[in-house]
């Protein structure tokens, strides 16, 4: 007998998905180029609902025009490169609504490769709610951010010339690297600056070390016989310029980031005393800790394992507003440190972290990794880890608690109290205990105590 086709019944309770809705019927959608923009509106707003703009900034300004004449409230542009910064900062201005959204949420659509019908789809998806901006901090953070970015190329900058000494040094087979541990350093500097202005008598170079070099004159004076050839010491010569040239942009620079830090002031007072600290390598010069405290409210440094720097590279990240983050698993999970979901079947195939490439969650994996000899409950905590997991993985769900623990300074104004690693480990060991109270119950067995026992 031929099957009917018939119509399933719903199964009790289940409900049916609810269809979709226009939740943005002034939406527009725009694919990014480095040449020109691809502007799509609905189409019965203009005779000729998708354009071309070119990326001068006059035709964007014209691209922001006709889109008011639209009546377009509501942009959503896919992210490619640097080149959406403009557009993106110029309808903002505008008073547009704009949003950022992830290509790789539309790419899997089949049929649709041309320019013109990427920002057809996304005037389509946006139209009817279903992109979701990515996250971008407040203009004023985000002027902070492209700050302390330039800061971190800065110092990649002058790494290299570091190596550039170093490479100079070795072909005149100068092992000064062999008995000081830094040539940057202050006794590096003037034995280098005294090499480049002349002086080849290693006794002479020997006795300009520090007290805390722990080589002796001698040692330092055998290190520095080397064939001094012209070449290799104009590398160095040159080297040293660039050093010093780079040296006075970073300065600059941590001008630049003291005055926006003053300018993003939100709290009056001074951090707490904490527990004595080195200041950190390569840090500004500045008191950079009040005016953190000044900017977030909280001291985000009483963190074990998270110096000044680091936790300037975290909130120039993500500024002070948590607001965009309903709760701490959004902000992790945007972070890239959470556990992730790949389950089928109901069976978890994959607890792997997403690759995210986020600057906050780098400094906040540095950070982690910082914990290893750290008297502190933290540093219990991430040795127990390592003791279970390999040390990857230990760094990431460390660097996980961190997150969380700025996410609930930063939202509720608490200040971070370290009780130490004693605690921790009592808190671990009654875990432990009661576990296994726990299972020796379920086996029909008690567990006694040696003292009792004896």
């Amino acid at each position: 007998m031929p099957v009917r086709n018939r119509k399933v019944p719903p199964k009790p309770g289940s409900r049916r998905a609810p269809a979709l809705t226009i939740t943005h019927p002034n939406a527009a959608g725009i694919d990014i180029g480095s040449a020109s923009h691809f502007v799509a509106v609905p189409p019965d707003r203009d005779d000729q609902p998708v354009r071309e703009f070119p990326s001068f900034t006059v035709d964007l300004n014209a691209l922001a025009d006709w889109l008011k004449a639209c009546g377009v409230d509501t942009v959503a542009m896919e992210s490619t490169g640097v080149y959406w910064i403009p557009l993106f900062e110029l309808l903002e201005s505008r008073g547009f609504t704009v949003l950022l959204v992830n290509a790789r949420h539309v790419k899997n659509v089949s049929g649709r490769k041309s320019d013109v019908l990427d920002c057809q789809w996304l005037q389509q998806l946006m139209t009817y709610g279903l992109l979701r901006g990515a996250f971008r901090p407040a203009d004023q953070v985000c002027v902070l951010r492209s700050l302390f970015r330039q800061r971190g190329m800065l110092l990649k900058t002058q790494a290299r010339d570091v190596q550039h000494m170093q490479k100079a040094l070795t072909q005149m087979n100068v092992q000064l690297a062999n008995v000081i541990s830094d040539v940057v350093g202050e006794t590096g500097q003037k034995i280098l600056r005294a090499i480049v202005a002349g002086e080849r008598d290693g006794q002479v170079l020997g006795s300009m070390k520090n007290a805390r070099i722990r080589a002796s004159v001698d040692e330092i004076a055998r290190s520095l016989q080397g064939n001094w050839r012209l070449e290799h010491l104009f590398a160095l010569k040159q080297a040293l310029a660039a050093f010093d040239f780079v040296g006075t942009q970073l300065a600059e620079c941590d001008r630049e980031i003291e005055l926006q830090l003053q300018l993003l002031k939100a709290h009056d007072g001074d951090p707490a005393l904490a527990k004595k600290r080195g200041r950190a390598r390569n840090a500004p010069r500045f008191d950079l800790r009040t005016q953190l405290f000044q900017m977030c409210g909280v001291d985000l440094t009483r963190i074990d394992g998270i110096d000044v720097t680091t936790a300037l590279a975290v909130v120039s990240e993500i500024g002070t507003d948590m607001n965009r983050f309903p709760t701490v698993k959004h902000f992790t999970s945007w972070l890239g440190l959470c556990p992730g979901t790949k389950i089928t079947g109901g069976k978890v195939m994959s607890g792997k972290t997403k690759r995210v490439v986020s600057r906050a969650a780098q400094a906040l994996r540095l950070a982690a990794a910082a914990l290893r000899s750290s008297k502190s409950a933290l540093g219990a905590y991430f040795r127990r880890l390592c003791s279970r997991m390999d040390k990857p993985k230990a760094v990431t769900a460390a660097a996980h608690k961190l997150a969380r623990l700025i996410y609930t300074m930063l939202t509720k104004g608490e200040e971070y109290t370290d009780l130490g690693q004693d605690y921790y480990e009592e808190r671990y060991r009654e875990r432990v205990l009661r576990a296994l109270t726990q299972r020796a119950a379920k086996l029909g067995m008690q567990m006694v105590p040696i003292e009792q026992r004896a």
